[in-house]
């Protein structure tokens, strides 16, 4: 039997957001029912629910950065317990059998992942996400949260944390090069740069900051960058031609790639995890001309996810925040794309208490 919680919801995508009812299933044996703490907001909600990605399913409620406390959980579930710390991040299903699924990499699953939100579950439904006060998920799809990282801090690592850790881990940020630290610039100092910055750091890298302007220059040395660097500057390209290992681009914008290609060494890789509604121009010289790599990467996998969580917790790394309540939501989402959010906001959604339902 289905259960209801309070949860923000759009209707439309030029609808203002609004505090509604959705259903929550049942548990089934193999799923874990969480009380929501914290949902961070990550720039993909936005792009989601006002359909820059497409046509949504509305009504809607978005959110994969969930933070809480187990509350209940099925029949056969032997991993987690009543008031165990947890998250859950971009997606809640897969189908577990496939290759992808069996080397730890679901959100690659051939049969396709579920998301967290707006995604088709495996019972026809829509999937509705983590701004609101509960959620039913696959136990497989549920990470430990360490005691070391609170659950408003740890809710943006669910996806701005794995989505910039996993490309920094598969890239080799933290191998050094002929006895050297990495050079890894981070492109954009935003809620998925400033993350990229820190975990980069950790890892040994030599890191360096992008961005068109110098404004953020004291938060990127605060973060543990090296320099940053105004994009805009007249002799930017010419000046870094050839400096970077590795570039990870976590801007959702158009930019020239070919320019920025141009700053990695021979054999460098420019890592983009940031999507842009645009098209974006490629020249293949700009690959070809010093065996370079332009890779893509979508979040991680769950063993991933977990190893990130543990390497934040032991790095003492967490996401820059300023915390809000639910009915600040319109207003941070137009924050957010203007760039004056630092670094990411969360809900707390222990404001959905006194929030009283819209019919």
């Amino acid at each position: 039997m289905a259960f209801t919680v309070k949860a923000l919801q759009k209707t439309g995508a030029d609808q203002p957001f609004r505090v509604g009812t959705i259903e929550r299933r049942d548990p089934r044996p193999d799923d874990v029912v969480i009380d929501i703490k914290a949902a961070g907001i990550c720039h993909s909600d936005i792009h989601t629910i006002r359909n820059e990605w497409g046509e949504a399913h509305f009504p809607l409620t978005v959110g994969h950065e969930i933070a809480g406390v187990v509350e209940a959980v099925g029949s056969d579930v032997t991993d987690w317990k009543v008031g165990d710390r947890v998250g859950v991040g971009c997606m809640v299903n897969s189908c577990g059998e496939c290759e992808e699924c069996r080397a730890g990499q679901e959100q690659n699953c051939l049969s396709g992942s579920v998301g967290t939100y707006n995604s088709t579950d495996v019972d026809g439904t829509i999937t509705q996400g983590g701004y609101s006060e509960k959620v039913v998920v696959n136990e497989r799809f549920v990470v430990r949260l360490p005691d070391a990282l609170d659950f408003d801090v740890a809710a943006p690592l669910l996806c701005a944390g794995i989505t910039t850790y996993q490309p920094l881990a598969r890239w080799g940020a933290a191998e050094a090069k002929d006895g050297a630290p990495k050079k890894v610039a981070v492109l954009g100092l935003g809620g998925l740069g400033h993350m990229g910055v820190q975990i980069a750091v950790a890892m040994g890298a030599d890191v360096t900051v992008l961005s068109r302007t110098l404004t953020k220059e004291k938060a990127a040395l605060e973060l543990g960058a090296k320099q940053m660097l105004a994009t805009t500057d007249e002799d930017f390209f010419s000046s870094h031609r050839g400096e970077f290992d590795i570039i990870l681009n976590t801007i959702s914008a158009d930019i020239p790639v070919d320019r920025y290609l141009r700053l990695l060494k021979p054999r460098g890789v420019m890592a983009v995890v940031g999507l842009p509604p645009e098209k974006q121009s490629l020249s293949f010289g700009s690959v070809i001309g010093g065996a370079k790599v332009l890779a893509g990467s979508n979040i991680g996998g769950i063993a991933e996810t977990q190893e990130m969580l543990d390497f934040c917790a032991e790095h003492g790394i967490a996401a820059k925040i300023e915390t809000i309540g639910v009915a600040e939501a319109d207003a941070t989402y137009d924050r957010v794309v203007a760039g004056d959010v630092y670094f990411r906001a969360v809900i707390d959604t222990s404001t959905f208490a006194e929030a009283v339902p819209v019919a």
